[in-house]
């Protein structure tokens, strides 16, 4: 199946738009719809607001049946206005895959693990970065910026090469090299810069006049959580509009715990689901967890995590700009934050390597850490239906390599081979 506009049934026409207008996360001010925005006055995260109840009178259930397997079949819930701006690079619904033996091993309720890494560019970010590129191209943008610890930076650099968008991608010096090297390849110009991605973000904050491009960092522009927003409307129709009870969530800015939340608000409103909500756990690293000392503290807002350091560099996020929505939405639906450390992160992906065939990244590898850990706690009881969430393809990441040669100079000893 292809996803180019020969298949695609509104390729020169306006798409039904339910976009009101911009909310200020922080404060409820309202901005004005279709202008091009960064953050609030108040310094906080803008969220797309839209007329519900004319969006739920213009689509059912039943119509999405009939539409590609493809997250742009949610186009009702999405802000882009005109067909021609939507950059497609093959946005497929991703899979939830059951995890029996881990399932089994752990004497707990169904594990799935919903495998972002199918997705364009192998990440969930390309979800936020299709949206935001579409936005950005909307609204008349050609020069674009970002700081990156790897994966959105590589969704920027594919959407904008493909909608003729200059880019500029900072990326911490200790960025994974396929990561830098994916970028570049994909025409961003990069950077590298001796410091963690809240360094880089005040590169792009710093040369917004100077450089005259648009900052599309985490949070700072209204549009990503709207491509994020996608997993959760996926999840609901994936699993005929009834939600799971427990949703692992890795988590550095939480763009897609926001965005997920806010999609379940808008199913309930327009009356596709009730209002059971999933338990959201925010899985952090332990080597880098704002989020869990501001949630274990009773704050509302993450301190600064210093020297920060963590195999799994997408959650390597030492300050979250949308902390606050994070720390809510846990608050609100019964959740927690948890931190894990590498060594048992390193154990969940060669665990879920070996016996169920997936290959994790490290932050999709730490939700499984988390889950192994909080069934002892007690946090997450045996009997609850768990989603994780694989965020990458593991194959963007080192893997170690336990083989060995065989010299056929001197022939097979198949003695040795069923012996290894």
């Amino acid at each position: 199946m292809t996803f180019g506009p020969e298949n695609n049934e509104l390729t020169m026409e306006e798409l039904p738009s339910f976009v009101s207008h911009l909310e200020c996360s922080y404060t409820g001010k309202i901005y004005p719809a279709d202008q091009l925005h960064g953050l609030s006055e108040a310094g906080k995260p803008l969220l797309v607001r839209y007329d519900l109840d004319a969006l739920g009178n213009a689509i059912s259930k039943e119509d999405l049946l009939t539409r590609q397997p493809e997250f742009w079949r949610y186009r009702e819930f999405l802000p882009i206005r005109k067909s021609e701006n939507i950059v497609r690079l093959g946005e497929v619904m991703t899979p939830l895959l059951p995890a029996s033996k881990l399932q089994k091993e752990l004497g707990c309720g169904e594990i799935l693990i919903k495998d972002e890494g199918r997705l364009p560019t192998g990440s969930f970010k390309a979800r936020g970065l299709a949206v935001a590129v579409a936005m950005a191209k909307e609204l008349g943008v050609t020069r674009m910026a970002m700081p990156t610890n790897g994966n959105a930076g590589a969704a920027l650099a594919a959407y904008c090469s493909r909608a003729d968008i200059e880019t500029f991608v900072f990326c911490p010096q200790d960025t994974p090299q396929v990561n830098v090297q994916e970028i570049a390849f994909q025409g961003a110009k990069t950077f590298l810069a001796n410091g963690y991605i809240n360094d880089c973000g005040k590169i792009v904050g710093d040369g917004k006049d100077i450089m005259g491009w648009f900052d599309v960092s985490t949070l700072k522009e209204p549009y990503r959580i709207e491509g994020k927003k996608t997993m959760g409307l996926e999840l609901a129709e994936q699993l005929q509009w009834e939600l799971p009870d427990v949703i692992f969530y890795p988590t550095g800015g939480g763009t897609g715990l926001i965005g997920m939340w806010k999609a379940f608000d808008e199913l309930e409103t327009i009356g596709w689901i009730g209002s059971k909500r999933p338990r959201m756990v925010a899985v952090q690293a332990e080597g880098c967890a704002p989020i869990v000392r501001a949630f274990d503290k009773g704050d509302r807002h993450a301190e600064p995590w210093h020297d920060a350091s963590t195999i799994a560099s997408g959650i390597r996020v030492p300050a979250a700009i949308g902390d606050f929505l994070i720390l809510d939405i846990v608050r609100e639906s019964n959740g927690f934050a948890v931190a894990v450390s590498d060594e048992s992160i390193l154990q969940a992906q060669s665990e879920c390597a070996t016996e169920e065939g997936v290959l994790l990244c490290p932050e999709g590898a730490a939700t499984v850490a988390a889950l192994r850990q909080e069934l002892t706690t007690g946090r997450i009881k045996p009997t609850e239906r768990v989603v994780l969430f694989n965020c990458a393809t593991g194959l963007k990441y080192e893997m170690p390599s336990d083989h060995q040669e065989i010299n056929l100079m001197e022939g097979v000893d198949y003695n040795v081979i069923r012996q290894s």
